[in-house]
């Protein structure tokens, strides 16, 4: 028999949105596409969160990073290019300036 955690022993980040109960899952991974870091948040939780927690520990070697435009942010951006990493992350839509974001046209 297993062993069960007490009720409330740890977050469920189960967040209300359109769609009814969510959680997203951030994943960061190797450069083969392997998950290295898994981070949980609640589904109304900005996309913005997760990135911080999982960008806080890239690896030093860590050239490109690409991301959905659900990590499109300035802050992120800047973030990456302070460490020379170039981001492949599309433009949201309502952007007025498009930054470009192919992987072979961008290098910081």
């Amino acid at each position: 028999m297993g062993i069960l955690a007490q009720k409330g022993a740890f977050p469920r980040h189960i967040g209300r949105t359109k769609g009814g109960l969510n959680s997203k899952l951030h994943a960061m991974c190797d450069d083969q596409g392997r998950p290295v870091r898994l981070h949980l948040t609640a589904g109304q939780i900005s996309d913005f969160r997760g990135a911080d927690v999982l960008l806080a520990d890239l690896p030093d070697e860590t050239e490109e990073v690409i991301g959905d435009r659900g990590y499109d942010s300035n802050r992120i951006r800047l973030s990456l290019a302070e460490r020379n990493i170039t981001a492949c992350i599309p433009p949201k839509k309502n952007r007025k300036l498009k930054p470009p974001y192919g992987v072979s046209s961008v290098k910081p």
